[in-house]
């Protein structure tokens, strides 16, 4: 398999470049990016932090807005961004072009229903493929972490939830953790997993940290001014349900934050030192 790389930029050290390949999971052309740190070299392969990106994003939001370069650098890990959906002519979308649903929102997940089946297979291009890619071509080593925002961190939850063994750490800013009986979650799921709410159980961070049989440190962070708070995200959803299960998670509301990247970049430095007590122990 062939990778383009469609831009390079130095950055604290260290080079931001950005990809495109052929997907076998997705079945079109995907774009990633990657930071490699200044250590990372065939001699001194580097972990990597997996981010997902929410509704209406690519692989350039987190890269440009969130400032985490810097640390990365110093910390010596690689952050991988992934697009949000599959992209494309022939990509269905939703058919009243609303931003919630279909291209930009796929929601990590593997979808069953047509025709969305055809390419809606996210959560396996980030579990299987993405990953392959990314220690197949560059010098990363396989200790990885994940982390994201909104429905980015419903992905980084429920993909952690449902790897333990493959991930040191899990971390998430104004996640949809349970995305089963909010709007956003229930448009998606009904499209792309059909009517049977038992089937959505297996994408949603409340029900997997329930019977999660191993532990993965989980940090998120929440802003108490964020206009999705009541409707979309009940981060107190999570919170009992980890307590319920005895699941250590570290719930963090914070004061006035609402749901931008001013958010994320206030706070990025803390998961990026949570991750690399994981990462590098």
């Amino acid at each position: 398999m062939s990778l383009e790389n469609t831009s390079s930029n130095r950055s604290f050290g260290g080079w931001h470049k950005q990809y495109t390949h052929t997907s076998r999971t997705v079945h079109c052309n995907m774009r990633f990016a990657i930071y490699l740190p200044p250590q990372a070299s065939e001699s001194n392969k580097v972990p990597v932090l997996y981010w997902l990106s929410g509704l209406t994003c690519s692989d350039e939001n987190f890269m440009q807005k969130a400032g985490a370069h810097k640390l990365a650098a110093e910390l010596g890990i690689a952050i991988v961004t992934a697009d949000t959906s599959p992209r494309g002519d022939n990509i269905p979308d939703d058919p009243d072009g609303a931003y919630d649903f279909g291209v930009g929102a796929g929601f990590y997940l593997n979808a069953t229903e047509a025709p969305w089946n055809r390419y809606y297979y996210m959560y396996d291009y980030v579990v299987k493929e993405l990953p392959a890619v990314i220690e197949g071509h560059f010098p990363v080593s396989d200790v990885k972490a994940i982390s994201g925002h909104s429905m980015g961190g419903h992905g980084a939850l429920t993909i952690a939830l449902k790897n333990s063994d493959a991930y040191r750490s899990v971390s998430a800013f104004s996640p949809i953790v349970n995305p089963s009986v909010v709007p956003w979650g229930q448009k998606a799921f009904t499209n792309y997993l059909g009517d049977d709410t038992s089937t959505w159980l297996e994408y949603d961070a409340c029900a997997l940290i329930k019977t999660a049989e191993k532990h993965v440190p989980m940090l998120v962070d929440q802003g108490d001014g964020d206009q999705f708070l009541h409707d979309q995200l009940k981060p107190g959803h999570l919170l009992q349900a980890a307590e319920e299960a005895g699941y250590p998670l570290e719930l963090r509301m914070q004061e006035g934050y609402d749901h931008s990247y001013y958010f994320i970049a206030s706070f990025i430095d803390d998961h990026l030192r949570f991750h690399a007590q994981h990462l590098k122990g």
